[in-house]
């Protein structure tokens, strides 16, 4: 087989003009009209009715407030809700959870962007390092990010959004850095083809125990679990092999003991059991409803999933996880002791009630409860202008 052609080195990260003030948009209050004047007529019912009016807003402020996972200001504590500040930072497609830096969390854009990878802190939702790998030419479509336990970064520039159009993808892999700072490393890239032919992927998953590298397909239809070579090589192509059967998948990460894999797709998420590289049963997660869900890995801990998405400030949700996240509900540590929270102890972003299961039925509740809302506030404001 001959060796691929080398590509251009990347070009440099252009910097951006500061972003210009933005006027404030503000009108001048109109005077409140005199309580003795004309225009203050008494209304019949209005009292009760802008009263029903108020309760009926509090009912609706409460449901929606307990049924959609609002991605709370960052308040000291790492490994929360948080949003990404970084205007560089638009299409953050992986996320990764260091294991070196408690709190930080490693994401990169999506295509076109170059070969840079972000240390963001959730705590304050800044980027408190840049990395730029050099030695990897121009990647294409950055898509998953992993660490593996050799305390390296994976980097999967696979995605092909036209199912097919690329022979081979690449992945990048540098030790992540001890210091974070803006850095330049030189970044190893690994040749990757399937066995089965060529095809989109969003979701790349380094096994915390063994190192090896599988990827997760994305098609409408299902996709498939592709597992890597016992050991990733250069100067030759490495053949990822189907071994499992998924759905629509946009991002996968493996729990900390390496005995679950979740994985998300745009309106769900599932965490299945993983035994001698092969998926077992599973359950569903109460995945939040994001306006373009792109990324999942677990905290450091693996006491909960920390779900991202696509977009200018986009947020990030932690997701509590039943048993560490296995699916049998036991322990999350190796001994089986128990390891992180019950879902469902009703904070904002998590999951139902422990041992509940997800149906995938979130979203149709969530709907329900804003169109009842909504059409509750209608009425009364209907009744209001009636009896004015």
């Amino acid at each position: 087989m001959r060796p691929y052609p080398s590509r251009p080195v990347a070009r440099p990260y252009p910097s951006r003009p500061a972003a210009r003030p933005s006027p404030s948009g503000l009108r001048a209050a109109r005077p409140y009209p005199d309580p003795g004047g004309a225009a203050a007529r008494p209304q019949p019912g209005s009292r009760r009715a802008v009263a029903g009016f108020s309760g009926l807003a509090a009912a609706l402020l409460l449901l929606l407030g307990a049924a959609w996972p609002a991605v709370a200001a960052a308040d000291g504590e790492p490994d929360r809700d948080f949003t990404i500040e970084d205007p560089r930072i638009t299409e953050s497609s992986g996320l990764a959870a260091s294991r070196l830096h408690p709190g930080i969390y490693w994401t990169h854009n999506d295509s076109d962007d170059g070969p840079y990878v972000f240390a963001v802190d959730s705590r304050t939702g800044k980027t408190v390092a840049t990395v730029t790998m050099r030695g990897v030419g121009e990647p294409r479509d950055v898509e998953g990010i992993s660490i593996g336990p050799d305390g390296d970064i994976y980097v999967g520039d696979i995605g092909d959004n036209l199912d097919g159009t690329w022979n081979h993808v690449w992945i990048y892999r540098f030790p992540e850095p001890k210091t974070l700072r803006d850095t330049t490393v030189t970044a190893t890239q690994y040749d990757v083809q399937y066995a089965d032919g060529p095809r989109n992927a969003e979701s790349l998953m380094v096994h915390p125990k063994t190192g090896r590298v599988y990827i997760a397909s994305k098609n409408e239809n299902g996709g498939g679990l592709y597992e890597g070579p016992g050991k990733l090589t250069t100067g030759s192509m490495n053949v990822f092999r189907r071994v499992g059967e998924v759905p629509w998948v946009t991002d996968g990460a493996f729990s900390p003991d390496g005995r679950s894999l979740a994985l998300r797709s745009y309106f769900s998420a599932r965490v299945y059991a993983f035994e001698n590289g092969r998926l077992g049963e599973s359950r569903a997660v109460a995945a939040p409803f994001q306006r373009q869900a792109e990324s999942v890995t677990y905290t450091a801990d693996g006491s909960a999933l920390m779900f991202g998405s696509e977009g200018t400030r986009s947020g990030v949700v932690r997701v509590e996880v039943e048993g560490g996240g296995r699916p049998d509900g036991s322990g999350g540590t190796e001994d089986g002791q128990e390891q992180g929270k019950p879902a469902g102890n009703g904070s904002p972003g998590q999951g139902g009630s422990a041992g509940q299961e997800d149906d995938g039925k979130g979203s149709v509740g969530l709907g329900a409860v804003i169109i009842i809302g909504v059409g509750a506030l209608w009425f009364a404001l209907r009744r209001k202008r009636g009896k004015g």
